[in-house]
């Protein structure tokens, strides 16, 4: 069960969140549809769009602005709360408006540390992600999901056995970090202080590429520095190979990049992952390089996701081609042994394959590392994230 938190944060617990127009290339998902009590979620608005729902009130822009203080700096969920606020209008805002980030259904902790939380979104059974929290020494890492679900069926990938059912809004990406802050008493807010949840990597559910629009609204709002001030070089967007839109997460969101890669064959590697048949290797490596030369100093070096499939893509060729692909571009390796969930047709390669791997990538120069193994025993290790709304008790009480 979780533990409890402020009454400012209540809404963490019994309410979900709205949602809101989101665009993506599958175009009869399900976006979110509306509120059941009809209001308006303000969180995952923008300052801009918060001091126009105060002018639409009739109100200075000066009230929009602590609407938003109150929402982001100190993470208020309840009008009532907003003590520099005249009590008329919190009444007046509660009637129509509130702010919620989504509903805590389930909390598991593994025995080293990680925590893996279900949330729910918008009282729908079916919109339910998964969410992992990360305490390390120097940081803590969250791993949000970016959809409902999975279009691209990579083959050692739980989430891809899950059918996509719809796009996360920007609230309900954002909620996810403000849930994980909550949780991890980052909240209220110490000034110098380095927050439990430091990093935030869309490595969860979802292709966050394929959800461009809300992704993009998510991370402002994330990394607004009258809000929640996240440095954008500590959020990492990772795509299996969106081509096209790469380069924008350099040029737009000034976020880190990582691909999630997995074989430098391109035929093995369209037969693991179906989206490399629609953007193969050599249009991606294109969008890498472009990514690359657009990217801020801190963001520039690229992360390659390579999960260790025994007998498949694991050989002393395997990492030849692979660093004859990536050894012009700024490049870090993260070997990822292979996490098995039910109903899976792969195995890891051993750890002596893995450091063997490993240590043929550091012998050209390029910077690798094999990625230690965190919550697999619930489930939430890198590819065994999948919803699983049945049987799942409320998290409330």
């Amino acid at each position: 069960m979780l533990s409890r938190v402020p009454q400012s944060a209540a809404g963490l617990f019994r309410r979900s969140v709205s949602s809101s127009t989101s665009t993506s290339n599958n175009t009869n998902i399900n976006n979110g549809g509306n509120r059941a009590d009809g209001k308006i979620n303000l969180f995952g608005k923008s300052q801009q769009n918060i001091v126009k729902v105060a002018e639409e009130m009739n109100l200075p822009a000066y009230r929009g602005r602590q609407i938003y203080e109150w929402i982001y700096t100190k993470g208020t969920t309840m009008f009532q709360d907003m003590a520099n606020l005249p009590q008329s209008l919190q009444k007046d805002l509660d009637k129509k408006y509130c702010v919620d980030y989504g509903r805590v259904m389930d909390s598991q902790l593994s025995i080293d540390g990680t925590r893996k939380m279900l949330i729910q979104f918008n009282g729908d059974s079916k919109a339910t992600v998964e969410a992992v929290y990360i305490p390390e020494i120097h940081r803590g890492t969250l791993c949000v999901s970016s959809q409902v679900g999975c279009s691209l069926s990579c083959k050692f990938c739980h989430t891809g056995t899950q059918a996509l059912y719809r796009n996360l809004t920007a609230a309900d990406i954002a909620g996810q970090y403000m849930i994980a802050a909550w949780l991890s008493k980052d909240f209220p807010r110490t000034v110098n202080q380095q927050p439990n949840v430091s990093n935030i990597v869309f490595m969860g559910q979802g292709e966050p590429l394929y959800n461009f629009r809300n992704v993009s609204s998510a991370i402002r709002v994330l990394t607004d520095k009258e809000g929640i001030g996240m440095a954008p070089w500590r959020i990492t967007i990772s795509t299996s190979g969106v081509a096209p839109l790469i380069p924008r997460i350099a040029s737009e969101l000034k976020v880190g990049l990582a691909i999630s890669l997995h074989s430098a064959d391109n035929d093995l590697r369209s037969e693991i992952m179906p989206i490399n048949k629609t953007y193969p290797l050599p249009l991606l490596m294109d969008s890498c390089r472009e990514f690359a030369r657009l990217a801020s100093p801190q963001s520039r070096r690229i992360t390659f996701e390579y999960v260790m499939l025994d007998g498949v893509n694991d050989s002393d060729a395997d990492a030849r081609r692979l660093v004859d692909l990536i050894q012009d571009m700024p490049a870090h390796v993260n070997l990822i042994p292979f996490n098995p969930w039910p109903g899976s047709i792969y195995r890891s390669s051993s750890l002596d394959r893995v450091s063997e791997f490993c240590g043929l990538i550091r012998n050209h120069g390029i910077h690798a590392s094999v990625r230690t193994p965190r919550g697999d025993d619930i489930l939430a290790a890198c590819g065994q994230l999948k919803s699983s709304h049945d049987n799942k008790k409320s998290a409330e009480g």
